[in-house]
């Protein structure tokens, strides 16, 4: 997770031993060990993932564009939403986004499917007929408004909650402690 307005030195900082890092083990993965290196910027890297690409400088975001028209490796920005209408101020970045996509809040069922699995992570299984269950899924969908994202945030806080409290049953009251940990806006 880059830092807030991650600046161009900082970037290049981080980069390149990383590149070294991933490059090393993909050659160790091939068996090379230093025949058969590309010479390009990004070595054997195909493809780079920055998630909360909101946080990066407009510089460092068009090193990042250089990098790549340099390469034949891809790269995906992950961010909040309207972070395209961000990268339209800038041309020559935005010329390159391929496509953008937004992704909706989860359905019910997607969010039920969601908490089921979370609740078998803990050994329990969540009963949509059980007020304690019932009230803690509530409180879930109402904090995070079905979005994943958030919904993963809060289900580590709240796996941290349980393990320190030495609790094992997700309630109401555990999940509203949870989120009370978190910075998160308001779910729309």
């Amino acid at each position: 997770m880059p830092a807030v307005a991650r600046s161009l030195t900082a970037l290049r900082q981080d980069l390149s031993p990383l590149i070294s890092r991933v490059n090393a083990c993909i050659d160790q993965g091939l068996d090379i060990r230093g025949r058969d290196q590309r010479q390009a910027s990004l070595g054997r890297i195909e493809l780079v993932i920055l998630d909360e690409a909101e946080r990066v400088s407009t510089a460092a975001l068009e090193y990042l564009r250089d990098q790549f028209d340099s390469t034949n490796a891809g790269l995906i920005l992950v961010g909040m939403p309207d972070i395209e209408k961000r990268m339209g101020r800038y041309p020559q970045l935005y010329s390159r986004i391929g496509f953008s996509h937004r992704y909706a809040p989860l359905s019910k069922d997607e969010l039920a499917f969601v908490l089921k699995r979370h609740w078998k992570r803990h050994g329990q299984e969540l009963d949509a007929d059980d007020f304690t269950d019932t009230q803690a899924m509530a409180a879930v969908a109402r904090l995070t408004g079905g979005n994943f994202r958030l919904l993963q945030r809060l289900f580590i806080q709240i796996d941290r909650v349980l393990r320190i409290n030495e609790l094992s049953v997700i309630t109401e009251d555990i999940v509203e402690a949870s989120a009370s940990a978190l910075v998160i806006g308001h779910a729309n």
